[in-house]
């Protein structure tokens, strides 16, 4: 099959990646033949791609265009590289087209009897929109809008496809409502078992890309409204951070901010916290960042934004305000994080949605 990336997906570094990465290397080793399409715009190509596909071929996405012309969304007008369409045209193969990005040739003659998938990681639409919303920059502000607009009509172009593929429940809902094509595939993930630490750790975690609104939204939230309240040592990791967030953390000498560390040093930190902390208010896609606390972290205390409709309630010490974020740090930072912690949260992994294998022959059984 064809698998068409909207980036790079090596080294799986950050959530869309994640999910493309695990899920080529989860087809992988069911026995598919892969040719991987990638564009390209300041990751570098990746020879370890070839240990799971065929072929990989690369193409530069066309940043330089102004965002504001044309009625396509950018994230698709830049991703219009001719040579991808003749490159899927060299064989009859299926077609998975991660995200609306890739699709700008979805709707070609030349593909027109071919069997096409698209994996959708958000409703785009909606995501941009809460983009817009926690964006402070002028020009950001206004291009998120903009861009909210365009995805929302552009979106229709989903009816073309045989199948979509949605990333979570909610997203699925609204996906089969609109289109009656969807099927629930949950998110590819790093994760093959669970890690836990036991014992404690002596301070709490929030680990994100900081670069993205939504990640910097929930980690100004916690600088202003929740550590502050706190006496233990608080971390916040992650790169791009704002200026805000920066003025916010030295505010308060027990909250560190690491815009330095290599994703090995975040993993690390997440086994080593007594609590990671993830809020969030963005409720379309899935989250991997929890993921990746709940396989190999203590406690996890989340706002039910984080884990609505995800299966994984259980595993989690929700809060709906920071206040209560307070009280529940301080309460689970005395406690350890025994075998029982360890075996009530492993056996609701166990029966969670969120099985790479699983979910690689669910896909493969949708092609013809």
């Amino acid at each position: 099959m064809h698998i068409v990336a909207f980036d790079v997906p090596f080294p799986a570094d950050y959530g869309g990646v994640i999910d493309v990465f695990y899920k080529i290397k989860s087809l992988h080793a069911l026995g598919v033949k892969i040719t991987l399409h990638c564009f390209e715009y300041g990751r570098a190509e990746a020879p370890e791609l070839l240990q799971y596909c065929e072929q990989v071929y690369y193409y530069k996405r066309r940043k330089y265009r102004n965002p504001f012309m044309g009625n396509l969304p950018y994230i698709v007008s830049t991703r219009d590289d001719e040579t991808l369409l003749e490159n899927l045209c060299k064989d009859n193969a299926p077609i998975l087209f991660e995200g609306l990005h890739t699709t700008y040739f979805i709707g070609h003659s030349a593909l027109k009897e071919r069997f096409k998938l698209i994996r959708n990681h958000n409703i785009e639409h909606e995501y941009y929109k809460n983009l817009e919303q926690v964006e402070t920059n002028y020009f950001k502000k206004y291009f998120f809008r903009n861009e909210a607009d365009h995805l929302k009509q552009y979106e229709a172009v989903i009816a073309i496809a045989n199948k979509v593929l949605a990333i979570s429940p909610a997203d699925h809902l609204y996906l089969n409502a609109t289109y009656k094509n969807s099927v629930l595939i949950p998110a590819f993930h790093a994760q093959d078992q669970a890690q836990l630490p036991s014992g404690k750790g002596d301070f709490i975690l929030y680990h994100g890309n900081l670069g993205v609104g939504e990640n910097n939204h929930a980690a100004l939230y916690l600088a202003k409204s929740v550590f502050p309240k706190l006496k233990m040592r608080c971390v916040i990791a992650g790169n791009n951070p704002s200026d805000e967030l920066k003025k916010a953390c030295e505010a308060h000498p027990h909250i560190e901010l690491h815009n330095d560390w290599s994703n090995e040093a975040i993993m690390q930190a997440i086994q080593a916290a007594q609590i990671n902390v993830l809020p969030t208010f963005q409720g379309t896609g899935v989250k991997l960042k929890l993921l990746n606390a709940l396989y190999n972290g203590r406690f996890c205390v989340v706002n039910p934004t984080m884990v609505k409709h995800t299966g994984l309630e259980d595993t989690c010490i929700i809060c709906e305000q920071a206040d209560d974020m307070v009280i529940a740090i301080n309460q689970y930072f005395t406690l350890e994080f025994d075998a029982n912690a360890a075996a009530q949260r492993l056996q609701v992994l166990a029966k969670s949605p969120y099985n790479n294998q699983v979910n690689a022959q669910k896909l493969l059984a949708l092609l013809p």
